[in-house]
């Protein structure tokens, strides 16, 4: 967290000494989401379930790495060159892969940790088809905002086969993130309550 932070605070002093004001409140707002944690972590010891990816230090830092990478595509740090909207229009891949990943993570964990306090038997198979389609619901809809906006940004203009890429790569980075937790339990591990009718204990 503290990587990403610095990370980011040299992409605000980069954004005041070159005065770009969008980058400016963007790296101000990716300063204040990163200190959501912290300040959770202090001022709320016992939190409810929903919030469970805030007190997870490996989802932190995942996020963190997702948000300071993002930022840092928009203004590369110390320079005026802006990866994501002009000199390569592809950085957007990285970002879509990292954000899928991050978002699948935190509904996944979410889900988990709501369906374990109020002793819900949810199957393994349940548990991804509803944090994938809830990745789904909130990947479609991030894409049709940016399409909506596209027309008072005049050189973001992205074709549906764009679109469908982003969507692409946010699943990629799901998959991935699916990976991580079975393979490595990292950043957590599946603890799930079986249905009754379920033939084999899972991890």
């Amino acid at each position: 967290m503290s990587l990403s932070k610095g990370i980011v605070l040299v992409g605000l002093v980069t954004a005041l000494y070159y005065e770009r004001n969008d980058h400016i409140w963007r790296t101000l707002a990716a300063l204040m989401g990163l200190s959501i944690p912290d300040i959770a972590q202090r001022k709320f010891p016992n939190p409810p379930k929903i919030l469970s990816p805030l007190y997870n230090q490996g989802t932190m830092a995942i996020l963190s790495i997702f948000i300071a990478v993002h930022v840092s595509l928009v203004n590369v740090p110390l320079t005026t060159i802006d990866l994501f909207h002009r000199e390569w229009r592809n950085a957007d891949m990285i970002s879509h892969f990292l954000g899928g990943m991050t978002v699948w993570l935190i509904t996944t964990e979410i889900l988990m940790n709501m369906a374990e306090e109020y002793r819900v038997k949810l199957s393994r198979k349940m548990l991804l088809l509803y944090s994938f389609l809830i990745l789904l619901l909130l990947s479609t809809g991030w894409e049709i905002a940016e399409k909506i906006s596209e027309g008072g940004i005049s050189f973001i203009q992205e074709s549906i086969a764009n679109k469908l890429r982003d969507l692409l790569m946010n699943f990629l980075g799901a998959l991935t993130g699916l990976y991580m937790v079975e393979k490595k339990g990292y950043p957590f591990k599946f603890k799930l309550r079986l249905p009754l009718h379920a033939n084999k204990i899972e991890k």
